[in-house]
């Protein structure tokens, strides 16, 4: 089991890695020298620069030595109109999921969401199917069901405000926490 102090290293190694990766573009001007332009104007010898983007292999270099570090895994699972069950791409992610959750043991929040359309009642059901779901599924990989909370909030925190097919789509959804 990892220590407190080296899973804050580890997440802040993870987010320091996507924001430069992110907001800085190295520059060769006509001496050689490299500079940064963008929002990272650090000139500290200790940066930690992302060789690929999310999907690839998460090595990183670190002083210009190589690391491993975790590819970035979603965060937010999405849903058909109406229905509660996972598709392939959000099976993956939770599984991937499982598997930290597993070796690395922490209390989660799921919370469920849906589109505006239908009573509030039955979004609020409807959010509580779907992220129980969620729940559900990383229970039957491994992950202890008392460190998993779940909470439907119906239609009343829209990722996307407006009436659009592409807006409820963003709404009908399952976050992790």
């Amino acid at each position: 089991m990892l220590s407190s102090a080296l899973k804050q290293s580890l997440g802040l190694a993870l987010v320091m890695a996507a924001l430069a990766g992110c907001t800085s573009t190295s520059t060769v001007d006509g001496t050689g020298n490299a500079g940064t332009t963008g929002a990272d104007t650090d000139t500290s010898t200790e940066s930690t620069v992302s060789t690929g983007s999310a999907g690839d292999s998460g090595l990183t270099t670190r002083g210009g030595q190589m690391e491993e570090s975790a590819p970035a895994i979603d965060t937010v699972f999405y849903f058909e109109f109406d229905k509660s069950l996972l598709n392939a791409q959000s099976r993956a992610a939770l599984t991937a999921h499982a598997a930290q959750l597993k070796s690395s043991p922490r209390s989660i929040r799921l919370e469920g969401h849906a589109d505006e359309r239908g009573t509030r009642e039955y979004n609020m059901a409807l959010g509580e199917r779907r992220a129980k779901s969620v729940r559900d599924f990383l229970v039957l990989q491994g992950v202890d069901s008392s460190m998993i909370e779940t909470i439907s909030y119906g239609e009343e925190y829209p990722a996307m405000r407006g009436s659009s097919e592409s807006s409820y789509a963003k709404n009908r959804r399952v976050e992790l926490k």
